[in-house]
């Protein structure tokens, strides 16, 4: 394990998911989800699977398939749709600030499918954590927006796919992971495109914003995946936090939102309560 370079990718990825946030909210107004999805899947997978082909990798060998890989596979699915739907549908420092669950929801996992021992205090972190979540979302409430559950079934998703990657052999490259990752939500956005309908041709502009968010999107997965599998988790997964303060910076300047009070306790308390449980994981450990 090499936790250094692990902390460097993670919060690398951080910037990179924030900034392809931003670009594809932008585009969200002008063109369907179904196609941006799609769009962003085949890129990435083209680009990956280019990558590990030129390497001299086995793209398509039928050995990759076991049960972990689907599940991850359909973890990623789950995770893209929802996450770009919520980016059509609720501010992004609301978003950014529910996904902040991921770390919680990973040791929560962890605990109940892989077998992981969890001690008393970081259940109670845990639930804690949760509650900070429901205070984001804030249910039956006059700042409730239905939209927001898009974003929790974001970070649902996005657990399932991480809890997963753990599972895989490490023989499976980080680039067959990414490619088949981006490949399996290209195919999902073509899928909801045939549904809704409303493909067009993107204009110069979009063009350029598309084309961002795909570099940003690809270094950024990259360097999660690295991070996840190159680092100790209990080291490198606080800096996943980053993200909401990249996030909140960008959503100020370029779209002028301000979340609110509520917004912040209840992601202060989502991140108080990870780093908790994170910390009570590496005394576990050692």
């Amino acid at each position: 394990m090499d936790n250094l370079k692990g902390m460097g990718w993670m919060t690398l990825a951080m910037l990179g998911f924030a900034l392809a946030d931003t670009f594809i909210k932008l585009t969200l107004g002008a063109l369907p989800v179904g196609q941006v999805i799609a769009i962003f899947g085949f890129g990435g997978a083209l680009i990956f699977g280019g990558w590990a082909a030129a390497k001299g990798e086995r793209v398509f060998d039928a050995a990759l398939f076991t049960g972990p890989f689907v599940l991850r596979l359909g973890a990623e699915v789950l995770g893209t749709l929802c996450f770009i739907i919520a980016l059509a549908s609720i501010e992004l420092s609301l978003l950014s600030a529910i996904i902040q669950a991921n770390p919680l929801l990973v040791t929560l996992g962890a605990a109940l499918f892989l077998g992981a021992s969890v001690g008393w205090r970081r259940w109670v972190a845990i639930l804690i954590g949760l509650l900070g979540v429901l205070i984001i979302v804030r249910p039956g409430l006059e700042g409730f927006d239905v939209n927001s559950l898009w974003a929790l079934g974001a970070a649902v998703g996005l657990t399932g796919r991480d809890l997963a990657t753990r599972a895989i052999s490490r023989d499976v490259s980080t680039l067959l992971l990414a490619g088949w990752g981006f490949a399996a939500a290209g195919m999902a956005g073509l899928l909801l495109l045939a549904v809704t309908g409303g493909a067009t041709l993107p204009g110069g502009l979009l063009s350029l914003q598309l084309t961002g968010a795909l570099i940003f999107a690809l270094v950024a997965y990259y360097a999660v995946t690295a991070a996840m599998r190159i680092g100790d988790i209990p080291v490198v997964t606080p800096f996943r936090y980053t993200r909401l303060v990249f996030a909140l910076i960008l959503a100020f300047f370029v779209f002028g939102e301000r979340p609110d009070m509520w917004t912040l306790v209840g992601a202060a308390i989502v991140i108080a309560t990870g780093l908790y449980t994170l910390w009570r994981e590496r005394l576990a450990t050692t």
